[in-house]
């Protein structure tokens, strides 16, 4: 059953608040959640992600783990696998590859390309989806469980919104 929530939309007009999206977002991470980022190559994905993880304490480099499909990350309380599934051909490339028992667990998946395992993957706490649009970039977010309702509703607050 979808129990999606309307959407949440906010501009993103440059790299700078991209990045503060995603750190507003890191906060809001709880174990086991799922989320999803769509938008065409170059929207800004991987950028997110690279500031979630940032915000929570990773020091290293964040690369985008569109050959190796999944990069994993132990931060304080949190364990986080970052998949990447651009390069999937058939959506049954995900059942060969494994990784239903990763999102099984407490960890915390970020996917992009989701569309690429479409039908197999779980339904998502949170939906992000990223537009190219003239003056930027427009991230869309879309709640569907209550993990992902809680974060909606704190972002939205965030940004004075009721």
């Amino acid at each position: 059953m979808d129990h999606k929530e309307p959407a949440f939309c906010t501009p993103l007009p440059d790299e700078a608040a991209t990045q503060q999206l995603g750190m507003r977002l890191a906060d809001q991470l709880t174990p086991g959640m799922r989320i999803y980022l769509t938008g065409q190559l170059g929207a800004g994905k991987t950028t997110l992600v690279r500031a979630m993880l940032n915000a929570l304490g990773h020091a290293g480099r964040v690369k985008s783990p569109s050959y190796t499909l999944v990069e994993s990350y132990i931060i304080s309380r949190l364990y986080l696998y970052h998949f990447d599934f651009y390069r999937f051909k058939d959506p049954n490339e995900w059942i060969d590859s494994g990784f239903r028992d990763l999102f099984s667990g407490d960890a915390v998946c970020l996917v992009e390309w989701p569309e690429k395992a479409l039908g197999f993957l779980p339904e998502p706490d949170l939906e992000i989806s990223i537009a190219v649009e003239s003056t930027g970039r427009c991230a869309t977010l879309t709640a569907h469980g209550e993990p992902g309702k809680r974060c909606v509703s704190a972002l939205k607050l965030q940004e004075g919104f009721s």
